[in-house]
């Protein structure tokens, strides 16, 4: 009596192209998304002899360009926003230093209004912010 072998046929997947497919979509994902830094406003800064670099996370940077448009880290807010917006800010940060950066030619009145709504918002540490000489 002879005894022949079954043939077992089973449903296999292909796993030699699963790398190629997944290769594929993190190199697509890498392509695609953007990372966007604060772009801020394009304001001339005053000039500097000296500075000190700080770590992102402790910074909120406030722009005010010549044309009284305000930026709170890339949001355009009223004066009025001001106020609530930093203290939101300092309430998840209480060591949160306020980068105050204002065009050579931005009004004195929309600066000082900014200011005192910072004062309001008791942003205490507050820097100024300026271009290095020779740039």
């Amino acid at each position: 009596m002879e005894l022949r072998r079954k043939a077992r046929t089973g449903a296999k997947i292909p796993m030699s192209s699963m790398a190629d497919i997944a290769f594929l979509l993190i190199v697509f994902f890498m392509v695609t998304t953007i990372f966007k830094l604060e772009q801020g406003l394009a304001i001339t800064l005053p000039r500097s002899e000296a500075g000190e670099k700080i770590p992102r996370e402790r910074i909120a940077h406030v722009w005010i360009d010549e044309r009284s448009t305000i930026l709170i880290d890339d949001l355009v807010v009223g004066l009025d926003d001001i106020e609530p917006m930093v203290t939101a800010k300092i309430r998840e940060n209480p060591a949160l230093i306020i980068a105050f950066n204002t065009d050579d030619a931005a009004r004195y009145r929309v600066v000082n209004q900014a200011m005192d709504r910072l004062k309001r918002a008791n942003a205490l540490r507050v820097s100024f912010t300026t271009m290095p000489e020779g740039q």
